[in-house]
């Protein structure tokens, strides 16, 4: 039986409530997360990109995870998604602008004369109405392609990225669950 596929988010080593099963601090959940899958029948992989998101983070360990981790990209070229994903995504973004436009105008009209403190309101409430709940950058992207294309568990704690995954029929566990779920992955012979 061939090893058991996983794509890694950076949110296992960076997302306090994801990394708790590791380490406090992103490099310690980094080396903690090689010691305990370095010798599991399973195959890890991150693309590029995103292992250069996460080396800012983990720096020295970066080094070491490439040991356990292996990069790749996704076959951009290669991968095909329903037409209902984009669809449905156009949809999401446009209700996303105008409650952002909503947000910005109603700051607008709030004559208020404490501008610093409501611009940090605003800026709050703008990145959870356009940013929550939903694919922000390539590298999430990257993320969801290549789980499909390796037909892979993709290891993630971003709902947006959690949401695509089930829209284009990926495999995903939770990251918060993923330190609980190695325990019980196979030993390589």
């Amino acid at each position: 039986m061939a090893p058991r596929k996983f794509i890694i988010d950076t949110s296992l080593f960076v997302n306090p409530h994801a990394r708790i099963a590791f380490g406090k601090d992103p490099k310690s959940a980094a080396k903690c997360f090689i010691k305990k899958v370095e010798k599991l029948d399973a195959e890890f992989f991150m693309p590029p990109s995103v292992f250069r998101e996460l080396n800012h983070f983990v720096m020295d360990a970066a080094e070491d995870l490439e040991m356990v981790i292996k990069k790749r990209a996704p076959n951009l070229y290669g991968i095909y998604l329903p037409a209902a994903v984009f669809y449905n995504f156009i949809d999401d973004v446009r209700g996303r602008i105008n409650k952002g436009l909503r947000l910005a105008e109603e700051f607008a009209k709030d004559n208020a004369p404490d501008n610093d403190a409501k611009l940090v309101k605003l800026r709050d409430k703008y990145r959870d109405a356009m940013r929550s709940g939903i694919v922000d950058s390539k590298e999430d992207f990257e993320l969801v392609l290549l789980a499909k294309e390796l037909d892979a568990t993709l290891v993630s704690a971003d709902e947006g990225i959690i949401l695509l995954a089930n829209q284009v029929g990926c495999e995903w566990i939770n990251a918060t669950k993923f330190g609980a779920h190695i325990k019980k992955l196979k030993k390589r012979k």
